[in-house]
């Protein structure tokens, strides 16, 4: 009676811990970390009439119901290319990043899906029930129709093949093509190449090594993996020398494949490609390249010479590995590749393939495409600091991005003159020889052109980048890329009807340049983005041009609009002021 009628904090100080002990019967199914085992009648306004007695004794700061997650657990990019780790850790068949249940807030976080009916899908019987002569058995037991049977008489197999459950992150590119948390992303360490990837490549012994080196057409020198050629181009020279020798020698096969060539124009020469791609390969470190392959993921181009190429290289037990930088199409390759060439009996593993850079995060194992005990692995994208893409947020990559087949904007212009690419890039013509020069844009349609005197640089820069000139999205964004640095070129030619030289910049197009002598040219660009000089990659430029001042596009119309309400509106409130100080007078 006197536990009932004191109100548990007076009644506290009476009862010793140590002395006192309250047990509370509860169901097998409770975990311990549980309290209470919810009931379906709630309980009453005061708990103290109707609670265990046992739930004041427990302190409330006690720790938590879940025990913290280590800091390494899940924070690694090994993915699934040891089939013990695959056995022991559940790696994401889409992006290769360990996944977990317990934290929303950290990579690889997924939700199970629910289980559903196996006959959730199945075809019903889509007759009126007016015209059902009687009532059918299947609407007395509660069910809408009865399955319809297929022309041969057998009822479909309720069974449907389940969907791969894919991380969070995976989920939102797959449907949505974005990332839902990107600062997610940040709490995963910088993939390190050399030590998950580079080791493996290296080994003179195992399996037959095979190295799909991944380059995009529309970028090839900026996503051109350079440290990956020099390294693989060293374990060859030196395997083959300890073969020569008799010893054990590994010797990796590199297969060159430039994808996405469907952005690139038609009229370009396969020939001419070929020769141009061998060229700037040799220049980038890869001298040692087994095979190349022109091919289009998107229109199914050269993919099935590719696939038994690879499959001819490898062998029965031969690990293939794809690499290249980011966003240069790998995931998208190997899902093509899987779609036209699915092993009989196997199920393909499907990539997450999106427009976002860095969309593969840990090494995944590929199943299902190669025949034998064969294996491919997807790598994530190396990352390529002198790229510009790599500075720019979702809203410029957009701009930046080439989906389309490349077309040519041409200017003809004199000495003094300068180009713009959006606010990423600017060609002065400083010196010329002759009396004109063609000056060439390949770069995504998105993106704004401006061509006017050199000597109102300055302006543009401090009125037009950020608003007419994007990217940068805002003016904010002009000083957060870097400092804007020039380079100096010298470059020559011998006819205005071809380009004879690009200048490129990693990540966003080139400037091809058509000219007869010789000319001296100033390209400013934001400091670490490379900016080379080569070889023109497409000799033709466009048949009508470009004139001075802003190229029509969406971005500049948008700006001038803005402009233009903003100045109409000061113009309001100024003659609104100047209203009220006539009244006042």
């Amino acid at each position: 009676m006197i536990i009932r009628a004191l109100s548990p904090t007076k009644l506290k100080p009476l009862l010793p811990f140590p002395r006192f002990t309250f047990s509370y019967p509860m169901p097998s199914s409770v975990s311990l970390p549980l309290i209470i085992e919810p009931q379906a009648k709630p309980y009453p306004q005061n708990p103290s009439e109707t609670l265990p007695f046992q739930l004041f004794l427990r302190p409330f700061s006690s720790q938590s119901k879940h025990p913290k997650i280590s800091s390494t657990l899940f924070l690694n990019r090994d993915g699934n290319y040891d089939e013990s780790t695959s056995q022991t850790l559940l790696i994401c068949p889409g992006c290769g990043v360990p996944m977990q249940s317990t934290d929303p807030k950290r990579p690889g976080f997924f939700v199970k899906p629910s289980p559903k009916n196996p006959d959730y899908k199945s075809p019903i019987n889509r007759n009126a029930v007016a015209d059902e002569p009687e009532i059918s058995n299947s609407l007395k037991r509660g069910f809408l129709g009865e399955l319809v049977e297929a022309e041969n008489g057998e009822i479909p197999s309720p069974n449907f093949s389940e969907k791969p459950v894919v991380c969070a992150r995976c989920h939102s590119l797959r449907h949505y093509g974005k990332v839902k948390d990107p600062t997610v992303e940040n709490l995963l360490p910088d993939f390190d190449f050399d030590h998950t990837v580079g080791r493996k490549l290296n080994s003179i012994t195992g399996a037959r090594t095979v190295i799909l080196m991944v380059v995009d057409a529309a970028d090839f020198d900026g996503s051109f993996p350079k440290k990956v050629a020099k390294l693989v181009s060293a374990a060859i020279d030196e395997n083959s020398a300890a073969w020569k020798e008799g010893k054990s020698g590994n010797v990796p096969r590199v297969v060159l494949v430039v994808t996405k060539i469907d952005l690139l124009p038609s009229s370009l020469s396969p020939t001419r490609l070929e020769h141009w791609v061998r060229t700037r390969a040799r220049e980038g470190g890869a001298n040692k390249i087994t095979s190349l392959h022109l091919v289009s993921s998107v229109r199914d181009w050269g993919l099935k010479n590719l696939y038994d190429d690879v499959v001819r290289l490898a062998g029965p037990r031969g690990n293939v590995w794809a690499i290249g930088a980011q966003n240069a199409g790998k995931s998208t390759l190997i899902n093509s590749m899987g779609k036209q060439h699915e092993h009989v009996g196997g199920k393909v593993t499907h990539l997450t393939e999106a427009a976002v850079p860095g969309t593969t995060l840990g090494i995944v194992r590929v199943e299902g495409v190669l025949p034998g005990q064969a294996k491919l692995f997807d790598t994530p994208g190396l990352l390529h600091p002198h790229q510009i893409s790599t500075r720019l947020n979702r809203e410029e990559q957009k701009l930046v991005h080439i989906s389309k087949e490349l077309k040519p904007r041409t200017y003809r212009i004199k000495a003094g003159h300068s180009v713009h690419i959006g606010g990423l890039m600017r060609l002065d013509i400083e010196e010329l020889s002759a009396d004109s020069i063609y000056i060439t844009v390949w770069a995504s349609p998105y993106l704004p052109l401006h061509m006017g005197k050199t000597e109102n640089v300055h302006k543009m820069l401090e009125d037009h980048f950020g608003r007419q000139l994007q990217p940068p999205v805002g003016e904010k964004r002009v000083d957060e890329l870097g400092l804007w640095v020039r380079k100096e070129f010298r470059v020559c030619g011998h006819s205005w009807d071809s380009s004879s030289v690009d200048i490129a910049t990693a990540g966003l197009g080139w400037f091809a340049i058509g000219l007869k002598g010789e000319g001296l040219l100033g390209v400013w660009s934001y400091e670490g983005v490379d900016v080379i000089l080569r070889n023109s990659l497409i000799p033709h430029r466009a048949q009508s041009f470009e004139v001075a001042g802003f190229t029509v596009s969406k971005i500049v119309s948008n700006a001038d609009q803005t402009s233009n309400k903003f100045q109409h509106q000061s113009g309001k409130n100024q003659k609104h002021s100047d209203f009220k100080a006539e009244l006042m007078t």
